[in-house]
């Protein structure tokens, strides 16, 4: 049942990724083709050639994010050998960080909206997400997943390689709902048991992921809410000029050795009709 089950980090993982390591330039044109149509074959008649009218989308990596540290000589001296493994994985940690918020914030500008105007509510699917007041955000449904999951089929988006992104509160609400984990209804091998494993799995083929790395939005007075993700991994890209680079360097006037990681990247959504964002209550 459970394709894909990850903790705060998951979403530089669900997108399509554009290796650009060791090329220069800060820009990357990405083509766009628009679908064609079949022409039935006329006898005695040549093919008829299909027009292409394939469009760019322009990805700009101008994503710079650092983590450092030093590492006194004193502390080098007295402290346990893990220390410097500790602060190596916390910046790789915090590097990942800031990828999944570069991916997270993209949502908020799906289906042509600027702060989540282009969102639909939980509940339904499809009512648009109002900010005024106190907001009309709503938990997730069984016929608001469905009707969210028919917006994608309705825009031919393939079905393979779609998931939703939860925050944890959306979890809590839907290890509620029989329909998602009840042994009548999701068998019994393997992690396909929510209730005694804790795990979302797969709802109607689409694998769930649950990140508290899930962007909070706020209504008219203040009334906090979060998005819920649903999208198709070609719709968004991740294209990455520098991985995670780790380097030291002694610094004699601070008896220290300063360690800096460093990632270089840009993000993009490339297919806006494969994305949606849904939003719900924060409590």
């Amino acid at each position: 049942m459970i394709a894909g089950y990850k903790k705060n980090l998951v979403l530089g993982n669900l997108v399509s990724k554009i290796n650009h390591k060791g090329k220069k330039g800060s820009k990357i044109n990405i083509p766009a083709p628009v679908r064609g149509s079949a022409t039935a074959k006329a006898a005695n008649n040549v093919v008829t050639l299909v027009t292409t009218t394939a469009t760019e989308v322009e990805v700009t990596i101008d994503q710079h994010y650092e983590y450092s540290f030093l590492i006194e000589d004193i502390t080098e001296t007295q402290a346990l050998s893990s220390l410097r493994r500790f602060y190596t994985d916390d910046a790789g940690y915090a590097l990942a960080t800031q990828v999944d918020v570069a991916i997270r914030d993209l949502a908020a500008g799906w289906n042509s909206g600027s702060v989540y105007s282009g969102a639909v509510i939980g509940s339904d699917g499809s009512t648009a997400w109002n900010a005024s007041s106190a907001g009309n955000g709503a938990a997730l449904t069984d016929a608001g997943l469905r009707r969210v999951i028919q917006t994608l089929d309705d825009n031919d988006v393939p079905m393979s390689g779609r998931v939703f992104v939860i925050p944890p509160v959306e979890k809590r609400r839907l290890l509620g709902v029989t329909r998602f984990t009840e042994q009548a209804f999701t068998g019994e091998a393997g992690a396909g048991n929510s209730i005694r494993n804790g795990l979302v799995g797969d709802v109607y083929g689409n694998a769930v992921y649950v990140s508290s790395n899930i962007a909070t939005i706020e209504s008219a007075n203040s009334t906090a809410y979060r998005a819920v993700l649903y999208f198709h991994k070609d719709s968004q890209v991740l294209a990455e000029q520098l991985g995670v680079r780790v380097q030291a360097q002694y610094k004699q006037e601070a008896l220290g050795t300063l360690v800096t990681a460093d990632r270089l990247y840009g993000v993009k959504t490339v297919r806006a009709e494969g994305c949606r964002a849904l939003i719900v209550p924060s409590t």
